[in-house]
């Protein structure tokens, strides 16, 4: 079974309140099995346009990610990170060759 992958490009305007997010989405990342391959780190653009932050979080499976995605706790971890970001978030399955 193919795994499942969140890739999101986001901005984020205040670091501090940040941390609260990230604290909270703990739980549910646990919970549906998330396992970060990309976390914010040192990145160039080669072609198009980006945000500054690039992550991309493993899930066991397309279902698992968009199950976490639209749980109660993820939810709740979401109402934080909206007021102080912005940006894409992609759910895709990845390639079982």
């Amino acid at each position: 079974m193919p795994k499942g992958y969140w890739i999101a490009h986001n901005i984020v305007h205040d670091l501090d309140a940040y941390e609260a997010y990230k604290a909270a989405n703990a739980a549910p990342f646990a919970k549906y099995g998330a396992r970060f391959l990309v976390r914010g780190g040192t990145q160039t653009i080669e072609e198009g346009s980006s945000n500054p932050r690039t992550v991309v979080i493993e899930f066991p499976s397309l279902q698992a990610a968009q199950d976490c995605y639209h749980s109660p706790e993820y939810q709740a971890a979401k109402a934080l990170r909206t007021p102080i970001s912005e940006g894409d978030l992609v759910i895709v399955e990845g390639y079982d060759s």
